[in-house]
């Protein structure tokens, strides 16, 4: 595991990183863990405290936010097929609305999102039937987040 620190507009910040998977850094930022969605893949073989890709079957994911300047994001799960709904703000999901399988049509309210300290609702953008849903309540999300899809 390799620790930094870093000040970010005044704010300290101890990141500790425990794994690289591909292009997912495994880390924790004050002792709260992330998994952040790297631009590039990073060769473990050059980064021995790295470990290399697993070949596994996907799994439901959620995208989750940093105070650190990083973008943070968990992988992409499998989505159903259709549009993805993204996250407009990061935030925190605190309710969804909808489920797998559910019409819905543009304007449907999907899921409420926490961002600093206004609930703010998400509507569908287009009409269709909700094909999958990645974030559940209590999961922070980055702007650009996959939320759920719509088919």
């Amino acid at each position: 595991m390799n620790k930094y620190q870093y000040k970010v507009q005044g704010v300290d910040y101890e990141v500790e990183i425990e794994e690289v998977e591909g292009n997912i850094a495994k880390v924790n930022v004050n002792g709260i863990p992330f998994e952040v969605e790297l631009q590039k893949p990073i060769n473990a073989a050059k980064h021995p405290t790295m470990t290399r890709p697993k070949v596994e079957a996907p799994k439901a994911a959620v995208p989750t936010p940093s105070p650190a300047a990083a973008p943070i994001q968990q992988p992409a799960a499998t989505s159903g097929s259709g549009t993805p709904l993204k996250a407009p703000l990061p935030g925190t999901i605190t309710e969804v609305k909808v489920a797998v399988g559910q019409q819905v049509n543009v304007g449907d309210i999907v899921l409420v999102l926490e961002a600093m300290k206004m609930q703010n609702n998400i509507e569908a953008e287009y009409a269709g039937t909700i094909t999958s849903i990645i974030v559940k309540p209590g999961d922070t999300v980055m702007e650009g987040s996959v939320l759920l899809t719509i088919g």
